[in-house]
């Protein structure tokens, strides 16, 4: 029997000497969010991202008080490596990341500050979320924990000079690409020049001439659109139109923006060559917002085309066409809370019928 009890006050004294230790341990717990590869939407019903969203969700608001106050960040890395560089993975990287964030601060009503992201170009098309959450202590003296907080505060400037040296690194490089690209640029345009220097010395004796275009239908919606044609010969022709444009009022709360590319190859018939046939091909991007929630995204299309150029003198046609064909247009919803964009929903949608039509000015340049 005092065998026994020597044994039992044995085992209460090593549970006393260790108790504070476990107590003083942390829980890290992290969240994985998976991305479709190449791409930097978030979806959150996709591959278990809404489960993992739930659980993230509930651990934030248990631990909102002390996120707020700057004491618990939440540790966001955004990985990718299915792009074709490094620049253009920590790009998709990054975007990743701030779409998780934007999720959170719209659903857990925390704020920018109460995060300290990374952004990676190795392991894969993820994003995760770590915290680092206190267990409940017993028994911890000043000491310790002043001790800890020093080790915390360590730490948070530890990994923020990591990621003031990490940005630093990445807009050396980004201006190292931007002088190459202005380079090669300067080293094309200066080819192209002595090319058509060439070509001016040249006597060109093909029948065809270069024609000017501003369809007048996409002017009367505040669109500007211009164009170029050029006719090969009597019978063939290779148009191209662009339209651009960017409005917003109510203090930006409200916008029309889009820009499109139509190329087009034309066959002209008939004895005066005035009617013709077509094949277009349209692509672009446009961004709505008339009303609560706004709509940006891509289209991309094209169609076979039709019309007839009335002659007004020798320098001016009025060219009237219309455009039959298919479009897609692949677009996100979102709303601006506090001045961010935030994505609600995303939408594809298909159209068949017309795509194009105008009333086009055209000056034969020469």
């Amino acid at each position: 029997m005092s065998r026994k009890i020597t044994f039992l006050t044995l085992f209460l004294w090593l549970m006393t000497l260790t108790f504070p230790v476990i107590a003083q341990q942390k829980a890290d717990t992290t969240y994985t969010f998976r991305f479709v590869t190449q791409k930097d939407m978030f979806y959150v019903p996709w591959n278990g991202n809404d489960t993992e969203l739930a659980r993230l969700l509930e651990c934030i608001e248990n631990n909102k008080a002390t996120i707020l106050d700057g004491k618990l960040p939440l540790l966001v890395d955004g990985y990718c490596n299915s792009q074709s560089s490094e620049v253009k993975n920590l790009a998709t990287a990054k975007i990743r990341a701030n779409r998780v964030k934007s999720e959170l601060i719209t659903r857990a009503k925390i704020k920018e500050e109460n995060f300290i992201t990374r952004n990676h170009v190795t392991e894969g098309d993820f994003v995760t979320v770590r915290l680092t959450v206190p267990v409940k202590e017993t028994a911890v003296t000043d000491a310790e924990a002043e001790a800890r907080r020093k080790a915390e505060a360590e730490r948070l400037e530890t990994e923020k000079r990591a990621e003031q040296e990490r940005l630093a690194e990445e807009q050396r490089k980004a201006e190292e690409a931007r002088l190459a690209a202005e380079k090669a640029e300067a080293e094309k345009t200066a080819q192209q020049n002595t090319l058509a220097d060439t070509l001016s010395e040249t006597k060109i004796t093909t029948d065809y001439h270069l024609s000017l275009r501003a369809n007048l239908l996409r002017w009367a919606t505040l669109t500007p659109d211009l164009g170029l044609e050029w006719r090969i010969c009597p019978s063939w022709g290779i148009a191209v139109n662009g339209s651009w444009t960017s409005w917003s009022w109510s203090d930006k709360d409200r916008r029309y923006a889009l820009w499109e590319v139509a190329p087009e190859v034309r066959y002209y018939m008939g004895e005066k060559k005035a009617w013709y046939l077509g094949a277009m091909f349209k692509t672009g991007q446009f961004n709505y917002k008339f009303s609560e929630a706004g709509k940006q995204g891509d289209l991309m299309g094209g169609g076979i085309t039709a019309g007839y150029q009335l002659r007004l003198n020798k320098a001016l046609d009025l060219d009237f066409n219309l455009g039959l064909g298919y479009l897609n247009a692949d677009f996100e919803k979102y709303e601006v809370i506090d001045g961010v964009r935030v994505r609600r929903d995303n939408e594809t949608k298909d159209w068949c019928g017309p795509i194009n039509a105008g009333v086009t000015l055209v000056w034969k340049l020469f």
